[in-house]
């Protein structure tokens, strides 16, 4: 568990905003990765976030999404969110939610989405159990 633990601590840093949404990976090692989402995912704002996502779903057990910091989330921040889990599927990733935002909560449930995630509470609580 040892390796993971500078991942976790990184959780207070603030995520520097460009264009609306700023992004910050962190490996925690053993294919462990750490995505915090800082920011507003919509239509205009979401194209890092979703270059970032594609990136790290390659080659790696478990992916975290740290959403924490995420002000604003439209359908289609939702549906970046649903292919990343599509592609965690077909690469044999684990994708996981976590911290999920009040805004981001809330799309989830009024979606009926939320069943298809793996949401945790904590980012910590999402490496907890490695896959």
């Amino acid at each position: 568990m040892q390796s993971h633990d500078h991942v976790t601590s990184a959780r207070a840093d603030a995520v520097a905003l460009e264009g609306g949404v700023g992004i910050d990976v962190r490996s925690g090692g053993d294919g462990v990765v750490v995505c915090r989402i800082a920011g507003d995912l919509d239509i205009e704002s979401l194209a890092p976030a979703k270059k970032a996502l594609t990136r790290v779903l390659r080659g790696n057990r478990l992916v975290v999404v740290d959403l924490a910091q995420v002000a604003f989330c439209d359908s289609s921040g939702l549906n970046m969110l649903l292919v990343a889990r599509a592609d965690a599927l077909a690469t044999g990733a684990v994708l996981r939610l976590a911290a999920v935002s009040q805004p981001v909560e809330r799309l989830l449930e009024i979606t009926g989405a939320a069943a298809a995630f793996d949401v945790r509470p904590t980012v910590q609580a999402a490496i907890a159990e490695l896959p």
